[in-house]
């Protein structure tokens, strides 16, 4: 963690911010207790397989690859991938996102915000140094990923980088640098798809991570320990029954790691050779009896190049890698079948790859396992996909008056009301990520609290009824406008079908049809109920017909968003 870890500054920025967005919780280290309890899906065993999958190419699986690969569904999304085959589906989603400009000064609000270095709409990436604008520049930084991930495109990139940051963490509160934290999220970015030896290697001596896990505070006399055990237990290595490296391991990688520190006030990561430790480092069986030699001067710095091969050359860093891409992907828990017929194969891949992660994830989004039927709407959905995805499938108008400001305003509260329910992007509670990925036997069920439901009620009653809080209006969805986008909107089973397909993903029974239907008729027996009183709204648009079926289609999606499918994913 940053040595300045009780920072005045960061803390008066954070106060601010639970004043003005209402936020509930602490800003670092909250925790979640499950309220839930779900029986865990049994697979099929003819399909728990990596062969390609050869079955039917229709919307339940169309959804179900979107939805776990982006965060929510549009139907654009739909129509563009139902004109794809499955291999051409994935091919697309594993190509690179949208090219983003960098984050700017979206925050001047020529009063009590003025950032003297930066104007207004230009980016401060390239201002180095502490400043007292590092909370606001950290606030863009996270509206810009926020933004990033509303205009994903047909892309994986996204939700890659929420893996990646979930594994390989930062709190970007705790570093409170802004720079940094770009550099870690580009980092990501530029790696997410691609070598994973390599990008391990750059975030060992990244500087938000030297700051985080106090890396540049270590040398040779007092080799500080928390990366090196980081590295192993959460980064590469893992805690499986097969994970034995020692305690030695852990004081031998520390050693090799002394001499990377982060220069002051130019806060550059930099290799100094005088806090170097040149003695020879041994390692235990586990690692093969594995000696680094010590080396002095600027030599010394290759002894990380040798540290990072020896770990990546053990079986187990594969298996260790490849079990936390299957779990945020595909399902949380893994069993003995999964273990032996997806992750060995996978892992296997995955060393004959150079540790290139994109082929592992090709074979395993275009696998018979991952359209396995229990597969899909198996877990819960976590905060960004609950509210980002809701936010993109209902794609609500931004009213005209908002200023540049304001939008930045309206992307702050949705942070702060993502964090309300569990999750704030840049911010995982601790260096092991959030719980829900990956804390037994709980899992995702740990999204789900006593306080977290409610909020997620609050959040979609607020959005169908009144509108998305930000400090400037409201922002309520427009559902004609949304029912306009849809094939038949004027046919009430269709409409359904249609919303419940976009919204969860998955085929609810006849009883939960009809009793959506019910409120679409306001109880009435006949379809033309409905299509007549659309029909005249869409001939004669006046204040009452529009009403009429605005408040129907209201009460609907009041409830569509109450059921236990949109929940899951």
């Amino acid at each position: 963690m940053n040595p300045d870890n009780i920072n005045p500054k960061r803390d008066a920025f954070l106060d601010k911010m639970r004043k003005k967005f209402n936020v509930k919780d602490p800003i670092l280290n909250f925790t979640t207790a499950s309220t839930r309890n779900p029986e865990k899906p049994t697979f099929d065993p003819k399909k728990m397989s990596l062969d390609n999958y050869q079955g039917p190419w229709e919307k339940e699986q169309i959804t179900h690859l979107i939805r776990r690969l982006k965060f929510g569904l549009t139907k654009q999304d739909l129509t563009d991938f139902s004109a794809m085959t499955m291999e051409e589906a994935v091919d697309t989603l594993l190509t690179e996102g949208p090219q983003h400009d960098p984050p700017v000064n979206d925050y001047n609000d020529g009063g009590e915000i003025n950032d003297p270095d930066v104007e207004f709409g230009k980016t401060w990436v390239n201002k180095v140094g502490p400043t007292d604008y590092d909370g606001e520049r950290l606030m863009s930084l996270k509206r810009y990923w926020l933004d990033n991930i509303l205009n994903q495109g047909h892309s994986i990139t996204e939700k890659m980088l929420l893996f990646w940051h979930n594994h390989l963490v930062t709190q970007w509160w705790g570093v409170f640098y802004g720079k940094a934290s770009y550099d870690y999220l580009e980092l990501l970015r530029k790696f997410h798809m691609g070598d994973i030896k390599e990008l391990v290697k750059q975030m060992t001596i990244d500087v938000s991570m030297l700051y985080y896990l106090n890396g540049a505070s270590s040398y040779k006399d007092a080799p500080d320990e928390n990366y090196a055990r980081e590295l192993q237990e959460l980064f590469t290595i893992g805690k499986g029954p097969n994970a034995n490296y020692t305690e030695g391991d852990v004081r031998m990688a520390a050693k090799v790691l002394t001499g990377w520190t982060v220069t002051w006030p130019g806060r550059a990561f930099a290799y100094e050779e005088w806090r170097h430790d040149e003695t020879d480092k041994q390692f235990s069986e586990f690692y093969g009896n594995r000696v680094i030699a010590g080396r002095g001067g600027q030599e010394g710095k290759e002894e990380l190049d040798d540290l990072i091969d020896m770990i990546f050359d053990n079986n187990e860093c594969a298996l260790f890698l490849c079990r936390k891409i299957y779990s945020f992907f595909v399902y949380p828990e893994i069993d003995a079948d999964v273990e032996e017929k997806i992750i060995v194969p996978l892992a296997n891949l995955l060393r004959e790859s150079n540790y290139v992660v994109k082929p592992v994830l090709d074979k395993l989004f275009k696998s018979e396992h991952f359209y396995d039927l229990n597969v899909k709407g198996s877990v819960i959905k976590d905060p960004v996909n609950h509210l980002l995805g809701l936010w993109r499938t209902l794609d609500p108008p931004v009213p005209s008056n908002f200023s540049a400001l304001d939008k930045a305003e309206m992307k702050t509260a949705m942070i702060w009301s993502m964090h309300n329910i569990g999750m704030q992007i840049g911010d995982p509670p601790n260096v092991a990520g959030w719980q829900a990925y990956y804390q037994a036997p709980n899992f995702d069920k740990g999204w789900i609290t006593t306080n977290t439901i409610t909020g997620r009620g609050l959040h979609t009653d607020s959005l169908v009824y009144w509108g998305f809080w930000n400090p400037k209006e409201p922002i309520p969805a427009d559902f004609i406008k949304f029912a306009e986008t849809l094939d038949s909107p004027e046919d009430p089973n269709q409409l359904i079908d249609q919303i419940t397909l976009l919204l969860f993903g998955l085929d609810i029974n006849e009883a939960s049809k009809g009793r959506l239907k019910s409120v679409l008729l306001s109880g009435q027996s006949e379809d033309y109920y409905w299509t007549n009183a659309w029909f005249e709204y869409q001939n004669n648009p006046t204040e009452d017909s529009r009403r009429i079926i605005e408040d129907r289609l209201k009460w609907m999606m009041q409830r569509v968003l109450q059921y236990a499918e949109y929940q899951l994913m």
